[in-house]
């Protein structure tokens, strides 16, 4: 058996939103589930001949429909009136259907996945922008289930296909993040290790998830892989869209720039504009062209002389945009390792985001930096782990 205990870094301060989910779930199967499991079904339910009808039909071979058909309680119909079935979709049932759960060891589960990736993906998404994002991909999740399985009567709930949106979320943005992983094989062998969270991912998505889909044809077993695979899809995705709108968009301080004259090639003006120190003229320059436009406008000397002097002069987005770019326009030029560093200082100092800007430093070890840049990227390292309750062991010492 693999469980995730935990991930590091992890941001400081609370994740309210991630608690608001897990409390509301957790509320929802004390208050709900609890108490209807113990009811008998309600033998004037109008929706108990249509469910015994689909469970009848829906048994596993050897299964008795007797006996199955005699245990049916007030929560089985409950699921059946508020899980989101195929063959009989309710936009309410959408949203119903994340927080309802089969039974404790599912509620668990997922809970354990939510309070382990959600703060670091709340963190960099913000409250609102988070709940949006795990509702969104929930029903994504559900959607992409039902396209494989239209024809299906059984219910599906659980909070699973919203967790995997926010599991593709932490896979895009949080790919050195460190997940410490039981290995239990009882009663031979028991011991805790760090291990890549996208190599924690990839095989949740992989193995836990697609391997299964493929040999079931998307359908049976009692787990709706296709929806654990298309909220992971729509987590990725949408990470992609505000990574591209992060790089693409024009800083608040900066739309003015559109009365700047842009006709024809900015690229000898911008040029001239920073070689002889006048940033500010540049900058609002730079950001009056559309993203697509500043490709090769400058070089990788010029970007970085910019970014820097938007960096020193409170400009962090605008200076974060523009290291971005760098990346975008120039991942193999000798400086992009201070590219790296620089995004990484705005993101852990001005932007309060000390997960994201991980994974920069981390980066800018891997290009083979100056020594300067390797010291500072270093340096960043440690004071990210210095505020972990347990330290992430993981610095690149060697590099």
């Amino acid at each position: 058996m693999l469980l995730p205990l935990g991930d590091a870094p992890n941001p400081r301060g609370v994740p309210f939103m991630t608690y608001l989910l897990i409390g509301a779930n957790i509320a929802l199967y004390v208050l709900i589930t609890v108490p209807l499991s113990a009811e008998p079904a309600n033998p004037s339910d109008p929706l108990l001949p249509e469910y015994r009808e689909v469970v009848s039909r829906s048994l596993p071979r050897g299964a008795s429909p007797a006996e199955v058909l005699r245990h049916i309680s007030a929560y089985d119909l409950f699921v059946f009136r508020h899980g989101f079935r195929p063959i009989a979709p309710a936009l309410p049932n959408l949203f119903w259907s994340l927080f309802l759960h089969a039974g404790l060891l599912h509620l668990v589960g997922n809970m354990l996945f939510l309070w382990i990736y959600g703060d670091n993906v709340e963190h960099r998404l913000g409250r609102v922008r988070y709940v949006v994002g795990y509702i969104g991909t929930g029903i994504a999740a559900t959607l992409f289930h039902t396209v494989f399985n239209p024809d299906s009567p059984l219910p599906l709930i659980g909070a699973s296909g919203a967790i995997s949106g926010v599991l593709g979320f932490y896979f895009v943005w949080f790919p050195h993040n460190q997940v410490r992983l039981l290995v239990l094989l009882a009663p031979f062998f028991m011991n805790v290790f760090l291990v890549s969270s996208r190599l924690v991912l990839g095989m949740y998505l992989v193995l836990d998830n697609i391997v299964p889909f493929l040999v079931s044809r998307g359908v049976g077993g009692g787990v709706a892989h296709g929806a654990h695979i298309g909220g992971f899809i729509a987590g990725l995705a949408a990470a992609w869209v505000i990574d591209r709108r992060e790089v693409t968009a024009r800083p608040a301080e900066f739309r003015g720039a559109d009365a700047v004259d842009t006709r024809g090639d900015a690229g000898p003006t911008l040029r001239s504009l920073i070689r002889s120190g006048r940033f500010d003229e540049a900058a609002r320059l730079y950001f009056a062209q559309g993203a697509g436009a500043t490709r090769g406008a400058l070089n990788p000397d010029d970007l970085l002389t910019l970014a820097d002097w938007l960096a020193r002069n409170g400009h962090a987005k605008a200076a974060l945009s523009v290291y971005l770019r760098h990346l975008r326009d120039f991942p193999h030029d000798p400086r992009t390792a201070e590219a790296h560093l620089g995004a990484g200082q705005i993101e852990m100092a001005s932007l309060g985001q000390a997960a994201s800007a991980y994974q920069h430093f981390l980066d800018a070890l891997d290009l083979d930096p100056s020594p300067e840049v390797a010291k500072e990227a270093r340096a960043a390292l440690h004071a990210i782990e210095s505020m972990q309750k347990r330290q992430v062991g993981h610095t690149r010492a060697g590099c």
